[in-house]
């Protein structure tokens, strides 16, 4: 089993990607595979809204990564979204991926590209806006047919420059949870499914 994280962070190395390294430690103590897409230093296009994915099963434009992480996608078990929070909302680079995802799994629903995949969200956070992040990641899921992983409490940590969400002890412990939830939740469905 495989989880693809994608990391919607303008900056390297920072809070989020230390967020999501604690739940990939989590996923692989439990032999799950990881791997992690930054978005830093790279520019998502938003939907033209042409349809001409529809039958592609991916976008047709090419002048990003979008078609490379969502073909990773379609083939993980898992999916990982995290963002820290801007302007009370996820990254304009996440949005962005995100609608495009959306309209590709949209146009092509009889693909069902996401379905049944299992996805978890997380954000850190200076202050608010964490909870709407959050949202904004966890209804994608909720709109592919996907399972959602929940965690011991809200999955966010608090901290505003690169490093800072270590001190949050209460967040890193949730993200510990996090991890283990969902490898549990991937583990059950695998299961079930040899059975079915």
């Amino acid at each position: 089993m495989k989880v693809l994280g994608i990391n919607g962070s303008a900056r390297k190395d920072g809070n989020t990607e230390i967020l999501m390294n604690i739940v990939f430690e989590e996923l692989e103590t439990a032999g799950i595979e990881t791997e992690m897409v930054q978005l830093s230093g790279r520019v998502i296009e938003p939907c033209r809204a042409c349809w001409a994915c529809g039958g592609k099963k991916n976008c047709v434009h090419k002048r990003d990564m979008f078609q490379e992480i969502f073909e990773k996608m379609t083939l993980a078990d898992g999916i990982l979204l995290g963002s820290p929070v801007y302007t009370a909302n996820i990254s304009a680079n996440m949005q962005a991926f995100l609608e495009r995802a959306s309209v590709v799994t949209d146009m092509n629903r009889n693909e069902k590209l996401l379905r049944h995949k299992v996805g978890a969200a997380l954000t850190a956070a200076r202050r608010g806006g964490a909870l709407t992040a959050l949202d904004a990641m966890n209804h994608f899921f909720m709109l592919q047919d996907m399972f959602l992983v929940g965690s011991s409490y809200w999955p966010l940590a608090y901290g505003q420059m690169p490093g800072d969400v270590r001190e949050d002890e209460e967040g890193l412990n949730t993200m510990k949870a996090l991890g283990q939830n969902m490898a549990y939740l991937l583990k059950t469905l695998k299961e079930g499914r040899g059975r079915a």
